[in-house]
């Protein structure tokens, strides 16, 4: 990949002006398929900077009961990768897009037209494939939290032949020495996760969230990412060292599949 990604550019942009730049979740298909567009529109005309979106998985491992539970009931409608693209031809969005998904999907969706020799080889031709819908779409970029960096080489090479970026995810349990290595191949930003466990908003954040920051802060030249349990800018007040991005998913799906609206979920970041 040559040049500055369009993830951090966008982060830059932000940061550049004094406030972390936003990057809400929102599960394909939720909180219904009929309105899933429209809400991914309010939230890019609402201050968003990149929209992470889920795509429904029947196994997640890093998404709380919020995340899943809109997942199940995404698939149980139809909701699926093919359905995603299609719904994005129809409706494109004018902000960067970065998928988040499992291994699993991801592989799969071109597999039948890959021929590679090797595992690895056809997992880096089914990701290419992938990256060749995505990309016209505006995804920037894939987080995929089921892959270990050992293994993530196909996945992201693949990724990176239609200039998509593979995420990386740090958390409380990862040692300086770790995140070391992952520099070595991160694109983008960093995914830091607040927390140990699954996605879910929380009242607060632990302490551990703070020196897990600052660490990787020490590390990465990359934007910093912070994620897992965040619904709300006054959570952000003991942090000395500041995230330069914001994530957040279960306490907006859950302002959503209450009726409120993703105008009024995103007006207490921008102020």
């Amino acid at each position: 990949m040559t040049g500055i990604s369009p993830l951090t550019q966008a982060i830059a942009r932000q940061t550049s002006q004094g406030r972390p730049a936003l990057i809400p979740f929102l599960t394909a298909g939720c909180p219904e398929p009929a309105t899933f567009f429209g809400h991914l529109a309010e939230l890019a005309d609402n201050g968003a900077d990149i929209i992470e979106i889920g795509l429904p998985f029947s196994d997640p491992v890093a998404d709380g009961p919020v995340i899943a539970a809109a997942s199940q009931e995404a698939l149980a409608r139809g909701v699926d990768l093919r359905w995603l693209i299609q719904g994005l031809q129809k409706n494109p969005i004018g902000v960067p897009l970065v998928l988040m998904s499992y291994a699993n999907p991801l592989a799969r969706h071109g597999w039948a037209q890959s021929s590679g020799p090797t595992l690895k080889a056809r997992i880096r031709e089914s990701l290419a494939l992938l990256g060749s819908e995505l990309k016209p779409l505006n995804f920037a970029g894939a987080v995929i939290p089921d892959i270990p960096l050992e293994e993530a080489a196909p996945f992201r090479e693949g990724l990176n032949a239609n200039a998509l970026d593979l995420i990386p995810l740090v958390g409380p349990n990862t040692a300086r020495e770790r995140m070391e290595e992952y520099r070595a191949v991160a694109q983008g930003y960093v995914y830091v996760v607040s927390v140990l466990g699954t996605t879910g908003a929380r009242d607060g954040l632990p302490p551990e969230a703070v020196a897990t920051l600052q660490r990787a802060r020490e590390v990465f030249a990359l934007p910093l990412a912070l994620g897992f349990g965040l619904k709300h800018p006054s959570q952000l007040e003991d942090f000395k060292t500041r995230p330069d991005a914001v994530i957040f998913g279960s306490a907006l799906i859950k302002h959503l599949r209450g009726g409120g609206t993703a105008r009024e979920f995103m007006s207490p970041w921008l102020n």
